[in-house]
């Protein structure tokens, strides 16, 4: 087979969904059916005109002609840039100003020029042209496929050979870079980057870098694979590229953020097809006598699951059926609300509005309340708590085209349930103390929050105050009524968790471990215990757990960080010098062996603050040079929140809301010399840093904490290979409980691999190597050169016994370039 087979196979499918053929050098501009003045030409604008006519019939000549100007000259120099404008005037239509004439002299009118017609593929132009020749300042470069729509150039294949043993798939991939620099005009317009050698086919955008182009695996979002492994092109083609998909894609699933770098991310087919089957779930559901139930959307971590979300908001504000609803974006941790909303503000190209965050329950109120229609709220569920001198929450709007959109709706805070509880009215202060003192006794899990004030019910001093309280879930009820809700999740719903299906429904779709390997859409994780063994019984540890959440269940989530900030008890055990001290060294001598292996960054997850203080100043004091008292330098910091108020100890660890950004920018870039940081609870949920490869785990955790926390090195990096969990504490226990979990939610893969199995593995293929070099004297192979190389090679393909195919059994495979 040839590339030019390829090709013309690839221009059959192309007909097949819709799309007429062009030969380039006929479209040359001396050739037969000349559509070019000149070869740096890239669009056809004889093709634009005529849609741009078509699609704006009210639109004066004049107005058409300068909205065609403004495209063909975007003015804007920078390639990245100057694309995000263009996308902007694809999908929104480029501003045009006209005037009008009537017996009362005419005005000034705004207007939008189509450029595409979203609803009705069939009014578009679609074109496929192969051989399209495109001169730069300095080369004229041919690729392989172009797709028109409406003289617009969407979409560039580029393609290799399948039968050349060395022009795979990667090769094309680093075609396009050459192509980025020699011939640029055509990527100022480009959507959607395609790569394929026949047997694999990737997706990328503008900006993706190699691990970013992903496959396409299924047609109708039901069936992966449907046309068989070695068919990938040809489900791509159909897939994505398909008229009625492409457009869908182009203007929901493309956005650009700019978070000091500006990068132009596009959705995967998961991420595709579960924003369009839960846009049906929600219209259906929200309809009058629907169920209300939008659905749980199962995205394991590291797949994307916040540009999902981002999507379907952008999707469903858009959708006529809704009416132009508002959105409710609920989480259940400061932190994590902060995360969510700062990837909704980047996204406001995408989403045409700007988010709002309530920062109190009294905002909250005002912010849902009055609104008639649109916008974007986010706030925490514990924000839905009635106020003191309320027995339920308030109704705020009765309006069906709301949708409350929740992040990991799993938790225990959406239930229905009523609990009778008892509080005692004496002082907030006397409450605060002994609720201190409560801690103190027991020990409980922790969080990262900003304190709020305790709620006290009112009564004489001394006397118990009973009432039932209902879970948030059914405050979010008497607040929305008609409200229609969906979930994201990226770990399983416990089959056991009523409260969440019956908020939520079932799932819609799922995406999990197992999935997510296969795309390379992340890496494996590895477990390593290394124990520093506690004194400490495993039902002691759940004891605490179940005595901190009846004490902080009905709070604020700030309050209930400030209380789980005291594991005074536990603490005491884990936080010995004598223990730290040795976690250190240990600590310090395994990031740097396993930098020698695989460069990378780590992050170390410890109990309390304290702890975080103590393990940083014993770690300091055997490297000196980590440490760097100015947050923009060092190797080495802490990353946890705080106040003016607190403790000597903490204090130079203390870091404003922008400097912690600053870090987090630091230590997400690869570059950095931020190698190592110390959390408590910050960082471990809604964080991606694809550079880190190890997480050092001090502290215990359980359920779909323990699961997310260790999704932090589960992002795909360059040649990382996977992710490395060390274990200092025990969690071993909790990992198996949450492995039981997750398969019987149907999820396939494993949640980590110990890395002892996998030291097996290794042994395994080093004897089948031994076995192929038995007769060989390779003992020399670190000093021989050449010599040794070439005496193995000569050695192995005199084999026998398939020696290729025990060297394909023996090496494992690499997806990158």
């Amino acid at each position: 087979m040839t590339e030019d087979q390829l090709e013309q196979e690839t221009l059959a499918w192309l007909q097949d969904v819709g799309y007429r053929h062009a030969y380039g050098p006929e479209m040359a501009p001396d050739g037969r059916a000349s559509e070019r003045d000149n070869f740096r030409q890239v669009l056809l604008t004889g093709r634009l005109r005529a849609a741009m006519e078509r699609l704006n019939p009210g639109v004066p000549p004049a107005a058409r002609d300068d909205a065609l100007k403004q495209v063909l000259d975007l003015g804007i120099p920078a390639l990245l840039p100057a694309n995000r404008h263009f996308h902007r005037l694809l999908v929104a239509g480029v501003p045009v100003q006209y005037q009008t004439h009537d017996e009362r002299g005419g005005e000034t009118r705004g207007d939008f020029v189509r450029l595409v017609d979203w609803a009705e593929p069939a009014r578009n132009d679609w074109l496929a042209v192969n051989q399209f020749s495109i001169r730069g300042p300095r080369h004229t470069r041919r690729p392989d496929i172009i797709l028109f729509i409406n003289g617009l150039p969407l979409v560039l294949i580029e393609l290799k050979n399948p039968a050349e043993l060395n022009a795979d798939v990667w090769k094309a991939f680093d075609q396009i870079q050459t192509y980025k620099e020699q011939i640029p005009d055509v990527f100022q317009t480009n959507e959607v980057l395609v790569i394929s050698d026949g047997t694999e086919a990737l997706l990328g955008s503008l900006s993706s870098d190699a691990e970013r182009f992903m496959a396409w695996r299924t047609i109708d979002g039901l069936t992966l694979d449907p046309l068989g492994a070695f068919n990938e092109l040809q489900t791509l083609v159909r897939g994505v590229l398909a008229p009625a998909y492409l457009l869908d894609y182009l203007r929901y699933f493309v956005l650009f953020e700019d978070d000091g770098t500006l990068v132009k991310k596009i959705a995967g087919y998961h991420q595709f097809h579960a924003v369009r089957l839960a846009i049906g779930q929600v219209v259906q559901a929200s309809r009058p006598g629907g169920s209300q139930k939008g659905g749980v959307v199962w995205h394991t971590q590291g797949s994307g699951k916040s540009i999902t979300m981002t999507c379907f908001a952008a999707r469903v504000m858009r959708e006529p059926a809704m009416e132009n609803p508002t959105l409710v974006v609920i989480t259940d941790r400061n932190d994590l609300d902060g995360q969510l909303f700062g990837v909704f503000s980047l996204a406001q190209d995408l989403l045409r509005e700007q988010p709002v965050q309530a920062r109190t329950r009294q905002e909250l109120r005002t912010l849902l309340a009055k609104r008639p229609s649109g916008g974007i709220v986010f706030a925490t569920i514990q924000k839905f708590m009635p106020g003191e001198d309320e027995d339920s929450f308030p109704t705020l709007s009765e309006r069906h085209n709301i949708v409350v959109i929740a992040d990991e709706a799993h938790r225990t805070q959406y239930g229905f349930e009523a609990k009778l509880k008892t509080r005692n009215s004496a002082s907030k202060m006397a409450l605060a103390q002994a609720g201190r003192a409560l801690i103190a006794m027991n020990g409980v899990a922790t969080g990262d929050g900003l304190a709020t004030a305790h709620r006290a019910e009112l009564a004489r001093p001394g006397y118990a105050v009973e009432r039932y309280q209902s879970g948030y879930a059914q405050h979010l009820r008497d607040a929305l009524p008609n409200a229609t809700f969906v979930a994201f999740t990226g770990t399983p719903v416990a089959s056991a968790d009523r409260d969440t299906r019956a908020v939520f429904g079932d799932y819609i779709h799922v995406y999990d471990m197992q999935q997510a390997k296969e795309d390379g859409a992340t890496v494996a994780i590895y477990y390593e215990s290394r124990l520093a063994r506690l004194s400490l019984k495993d039902a002691d540890l759940a004891q605490l757990d179940e005595d901190v959440d009846e004490l902080a269940e009905d709070d604020e989530e700030s309050q209930q960080a400030r209380l789980k900030s005291r594991w005074a008890a536990l603490e005491k055990v884990v936080g010995a010098e004598p223990r730290v001290a040795s976690v250190a060294a240990d600590l310090v001598a395994h990031f740097e062996q396993r930098n020698t292996a695989q460069t990378g960054k780590a992050m170390v997850v410890t109990m309390s603050r304290d702890i975080c203080v103590h393990l940083y100043n014993e770690i300091v004091r055997l490297r000196p040079g980590w440490h760097d008292a100015d947050p923009a330098l060092g190797a080495i910091k802490i990353v946890m929140t705080g106040s003016a108020s607190d403790k000597a100890l903490l204090r130079p660890h203390i870091y404003s809301p922008q400097t912690r950004k600053r870090l987090e920018k630091r230590f997400k870039d690869p570059a950095d010399s931020l190698r190592l940081v110390i959390v408590r609870d910050m960082w471990l949920t809604g964080f991606d840093a694809p550079c880190v490869h190890t997480l050092y785990v001090d502290k215990p955790m359980k359920g779909h904490n323990l699961m997310q926390a260790i999704a932090r090195v589960n992002r795909v990096f360059r040649d990382k290979q996977g992710g490395l969990v060390v274990d200092y504490i025990g969690i071993g226990n909790e990992l198996k409980a949450a492995m039981r979990e997750y398969t019987a939610s149907k999820g396939r893969g494993r949640p980590t691999v110990d890395a002892h199995e996998a030291f097996s593995v290794l042994l395994e293929k080093i004897d089948v190597l031994r076995a192929m070099l038995h007769g060989f004297d390779y003992s020399g192979f670190l000093t021989g050169g050449h010599r040794v190389l070439a005496g193995a090679a000569n050695h192995v393909l005199g084999l026998k016994t398939g020696p290729r195919a025990t060297a394909r059994s023996a090496l494992p495979t690499r997806r990158w370039p």
